[in-house]
Order: C-alpha cells, then sequence, then structure tokens
C-alpha cells in the first residue's frame, strides 16, 4: 500500500476544546468565530497574495482525534440515532481510511499577528482547538456551488432548534462577542441521535469555560458556568 506524508501548514484557534458541541458541519453557525494560524515555515505573505479577493475558503484538516491504524466500511452516523449503518464515503465520519476534513469557511479578513505573522480570520468553522490543517484553498462559487445537490439521507432528517435558557446572570460571564455563538452552539443540540435521557447532565467546554446544561424536550436549561479545566 502507497502512502504519502501530508504537512500540517496551520492550526486552528478556536472556541472548542473538546469534540462535544463542535457543529455538524460548517457554516452552519456563521456565529462561531476562529483564527488560522499558520506553521513558522509557512508564515510567508505572498502565500496569501490574492487571498483577500475571495470571500469564503476550503480549509483541508486532520480529524486529529480520530486517527486510528484500522477503518470500517460501514459507519453509524449519530444523527440517525446511531442504529442506522451507512457506507463510509456516504458520511462524513471521521473514522475513515485517511481522518481527512474539508470545511467551507467565510473568510473574515487576513491580519499581521505580532507573534505569529499573517493570520486569517474566519467564521462558520467547524474544527476543534488546535486542529492541523493541511492545505487552503479559494472557494470559487462557479464550480464549488450546486443548489440542485441531493442530500442523501441528510436531506430525510429534521434539525429543530431546542428553545435555550440561559439564565442572565450567568449569559453576563460570557464575553459579549461570543455569546451569541454560544446560544446558537448550545440551540443546535449537540447530543448524538441515541442520546435522550432528560435526566443526564451535559457539559460542553466552550472559550474558556464548561458550560453545564440539561435537555427536557425541546427546552434547553443552562445549570452553571465554570471555567473550564482541561484534565
Amino acid at each position: 500500500m502507497e502512502e504519502y506524508t501530508l504537512k500540517v501548514i496551520a492550526r486552528i484557534h478556536s472556541d472548542f476544546h473538546t469534540k462535544f458541541g463542535i457543529p455538524r458541519q460548517s457554516g452552519l453557525i456563521p456565529e462561531l468565530t476562529a483564527e488560522v494560524v499558520f506553521e513558522p515555515e509557512y508564515r510567508k505573505p505572498e502565500a496569501l497574495r490574492g487571498l483577500e479577493e475571495f470571500s469564503h475558503i476550503w480549509l483541508i484538516w486532520e480529524f486529529s482525534e480520530a486517527v486510528r491504524e484500522d477503518w470500517s466500511s460501514t459507519v453509524r452516523p449519530p444523527r440517525l440515532g446511531g442504529n442506522r449503518r451507512v457506507g463510509v464515503f456516504a458520511s462524513r465520519s471521521p473514522f475513515r481510511p485517511n481522518a481527512i476534513g474539508l470545511s467551507s469557511v467565510r473568510l473574515l479578513g487576513i491580519e499581521k499577528h505580532p507573534e505569529y505573522g499573517e493570520i486569517l480570520l474566519v467564521s462558520g468553522a467547524d474544527l476543534m482547538d488546535g486542529t492541523p490543517i493541511f492545505d487552503i484553498k479559494p472557494y470559487l462559487p462557479q464550480g464549488d456551488c450546486h443548489p440542485e445537490a441531493a442530500g442523501g439521507f441528510t436531506d430525510r432528517l429534521e434539525e429543530p432548534l431546542l428553545q435555550v435558557d440561559f439564565p442572565e446572570e450567568l449569559l453576563e460571564q460570557v464575553p459579549e462577542k461570543s455569546r451569541k455563538a454560544l446560544l446558537e452552539v448550545l440551540a443546535h443540540d449537540a447530543r448524538p441521535g441515541y442520546q435522550r435521557d432528560e435526566d443526564r447532565i451535559y457539559g460542553l467546554p466552550f472559550g474558556g469555560f464548561d458550560v453545564k446544561f440539561q435537555i427536557r424536550g425541546e427546552a434547553l436549561t443552562v445549570l452553571s458556568l465554570e471555567k473550564w479545566k482541561q484534565e
């Protein structure tokens, strides 16, 4: 079997400290912002020349928390309740022969960082903090956008939003720039389809906080907000 080596050119800095709570796809929550920081070898301004003319870019990255030697030809997508198997190539499961992800994000701008040089500001990213990025490409609407495309089994999935009750005294502790994004993340229901225990208390590490919440029916109630401590 032939093997190739990919170079990590950058890493993303996002509010997601763990996999839990990350949107199921890029662009789902545009309020989420993140930074793409290049590795020292690739901090060359000329490599970004012309990129500022594009509104969206593709990020090609690694499911760094899901790298494994073996793989399965079928997977159980959580949104199907964990009971139905589909082919791995008919899914976006991280458990693939090559643990590679692909995300389309909005390019908010290119900024000069005093320590990291040129960095990219993006929105709508579905990547965990520190995720390695292999490549960046411009999004081309004339070729990359297909409004008539069929979404397979995802076309039949309902995605109702939860009603979020976030006590004001707790929400005020979250930096104002992150509040709307956090509310949207909670509303989109991070639970796998097979988890519906209404007595369970969930913890979402986000933006330096550990958000504890409970879901009953279509209502999510935030119970507490504490500084997140990495285990």
